[in-house]
C-alpha cells in the first residue's frame, strides 16, 4: 500500500512521466507516481509500438542539444534495462525544396554539425525503390535517426524507477491538487502529501493545469499498419523510417520490423476531441482514405488498406512546442504539456529537465525557449 507522504508526487506515468519518477527516484527522493490507467497503456499519447527518434531537428534547431542528450539518456536505460529500446534505421525525409521539412533539417545540421545526405528524387528511388517521391522533392538521409519501442521504453523508465525506491499508484484518477505547507493530492483512493509535484497529464494537461490560461488542443490520430507485398520494406532489409512533407499534409511511417508490417499516419491531420476519456478508437472511412491514398501513391510496394489499426493523442500548444516550467502559483510544482505529437524521443531529458527545475530550483539543460514565458509575452 502507498504511504500518505511523499518527497515528490508524480502525476501521469506516461512517456514524460514514467522518466521524471526514474530521475526524481535516482537522486534520492522518495516518489509516488500516480496514473489513470495501468502503464504502459493505450490511452494517451505513449502507445502504438513505435515512435521517430532523430537529431536534425526540422521543428526547431534549439531542441537539438536535448536530443544529443536524451540519446545518451536512451543508452543509459537500455543498459539498465538489458535490452534494446532504440533502433537507428536511418529515417529519410522528403519535401519539397523551399518547404519546412527539408530546409529545416538542413539549418539544424548546419548549426550542430550533424551527419545528414542530401538526396535527389532519383537518388531516393535508386537507394530505396519501396519509396516514390515527387518528382520535383528534395530529401535528407540522417543515419543516427530510426525508432523507439515505446510501451517498452515506458516499461523500462518504470522499472528503473522502481529499482531507484519510487512507487506507481496505477488504476487511480487524480481528482485536483492544492498547495499548503505540503502539495496536498487529491485521489479516487485518498489524499497524498508532498513536498513536491510534477504534473505530467498528458492528454488531461488542459483540465489539471487550467489555471496557467494556456490553451492545449486534444487531436485523435489514427495510426495505421500495412501487409508488405515483398522484403524490400523491412528494416532488416535496410528501409528506413520516413516522412513526407507534400501540399495536402506531412505523413510518416516506419519499416517492417515484425508480422505488424509498416506504419504509417498522417502527422498533421486529427479530429480535436472535448473528452480524452471518451474518443473514438475505430476506424472510420475518413481516417483511412488519407493515408491509404498516400501509401497507393508513395509506397506502392504494400498492400491497402490496412491490416491493424491504433488511435493516439496528440496535445498541442498554442505555438506546437513544448511547455515546461515551474508552476507561476508555486515553485514546488513542476510540469511538461502541450508535446504537439513530436515528444516520445525526448522523455528521459524531460524526465531530468523537471527534476532540476523542481528539486534545483533551475536546470543546466539549454530549455528556455519552452518556458511559459513565451505565451506571456
Amino acid at each position: 500500500m502507498p504511504h500518505a507522504s511523499y518527497d515528490a508526487i508524480v502525476l501521469g506515468a506516461g512517456g514524460v512521466g514514467s522518466a521524471a519518477m526514474w530521475q526524481l527516484a535516482r537522486r534520492g527522493l522518495r516518489v509516488l507516481g500516480i496514473d489513470r490507467f495501468h502503464p504502459p497503456h493505450d490511452r494517451g499519447s505513449s502507445h502504438g509500438h513505435t515512435r521517430i527518434i532523430r537529431q536534425a531537428y526540422f521543428e526547431h534547431a534549439d531542441y537539438v542539444p536535448l536530443l544529443l542528450e536524451s540519446y545518451r539518456l536512451w543508452e543509459e536505460l537500455e543498459h539498465l534495462a538489458g535490452k534494446e529500446l532504440k533502433r537507428e534505421t536511418g529515417l529519410v525525409e522528403i519535401g519539397p525544396p523551399d518547404g519546412v521539412v527539408v530546409p529545416g533539417v538542413l539549418q539544424a545540421a548546419a548549426l550542430h554539425g550533424l551527419d545528414v545526405q542530401r538526396l535527389t528524387a532519383e537518388e531516393i528511388k535508386r537507394r530505396w525503390p519501396a519509396l516514390r517521391p515527387p518528382a520535383d522533392s528534395v530529401g535528407v538521409f540522417e543515419r543516427r535517426a530510426g525508432l523507439l519501442s515505446v510501451e517498452r521504453c515506458v516499461e523500462a523508465c518504470l522499472n528503473a524507477a522502481r529499482a531507484a525506491g519510487a512507487e506507481l499508484l496505477a488504476g487511480v484518477e487524480a481528482l485536483g491538487w492544492a498547495a499548503s505547507d505540503d502539495i496536498v493530492v487529491q485521489t479516487s483512493a485518498g489524499e497524498f502529501r508532498a513536498e513536491k509535484l510534477v504534473i505530467t497529464a498528458g492528454a488531461w494537461a488542459g483540465q489539471v493545469l487550467s489555471a496557467l490560461n494556456v490553451k492545449f488542443q486534444v487531436r485523435r490520430i489514427p495510426l495505421s499498419w500495412y501487409a508488405p507485398t515483398d522484403s524490400s520494406t523491412h528494416a532488416d532489409a535496410g528501409f528506413p523510417c520516413y516522412l513526407f512533407e507534400l501540399p495536402h499534409g506531412i505523413f510518416y511511417g516506419f519499416p517492417a520490423i515484425d508480422q505488424r508490417g509498416v506504419k504509417a499516419a498522417e502527422h498533421s491531420g486529427g479530429d480535436v476531441i472535448a473528452d480524452p476519456l471518451h474518443v473514438d478508437r475505430g476506424l472510420t472511412a475518413e481516417d483511412q482514405a488519407p493515408v491509404d491514398a498516400f501509401m497507393q501513391r508513395h509506397l506502392p510496394a504494400v498492400r491497402t488498406p490496412c491490416i491493424e489499426h491504433a488511435v493516439c493523442l496528440y496535445t498541442m500548444s498554442p505555438d506546437e512546442h513544448f511547455v515546461v516550467d515551474r508552476h507561476p502559483a508555486d515553485e514546488r510544482v513542476v510540469f511538461a504539456a502541450g508535446l504537439s505529437g513530436h515528444g516520445f524521443k525526448f522523455t528521459p531529458i524531460l524526465g531530468r529537465l523537471l527534476t532540476e527545475l523542481v528539486v534545483d530550483g533551475r536546470t543546466t539543460l539549454p530549455a528556455g525557449f519552452l518556458s511559459l514565458a513565451r505565451f506571456a509575452r
